[in-house]
């Protein structure tokens, strides 16, 4: 009987070991590429804009500030512009003033 555990108990630690080894994998490049890229499209530190405070000056009128600020924040990370005043005046920014919802109403505010 104490060989069979003995047996099971070291079956057990190699496939722990295996296990923890599966699991802590080293950090490719390819996944610090895409970690800065996502970062890069948080930040938009590539174009200078400072999408949090333009999407702030923007819908600062709006009904729904929280909603509002959510996408314009993704409208200015994908098109690094954000028209000016607090509504109208898409045509200084025609990439933010395409884009739409699968409705095919207008994303950005």
């Amino acid at each position: 009987m104490a060989p069979r555990l003995l047996i099971l108990a070291s079956l057990l630690l190699v496939f722990l070991f295996a296990l923890h080894l599966a699991e802590s994998r080293p950090v490719l490049e390819s996944d610090m590429f895409m970690m800065s890229e996502r970062s890069s499209l948080l930040n938009n530190s590539t174009t200078g804009i400072d999408c949090g405070g333009e999407c702030a000056r923007r819908c600062k009128l709006s009904s729904r500030p929280n909603l509002c600020q959510r996408a314009c924040g993704t409208c200015c990370a994908r098109c690094s512009c954000v028209p000016p005043g607090t509504s109208g005046n898409y045509e200084s920014c025609p990439c933010y003033a395409n884009m739409t919802t699968r409705g095919g109403k207008r994303k950005c505010p």
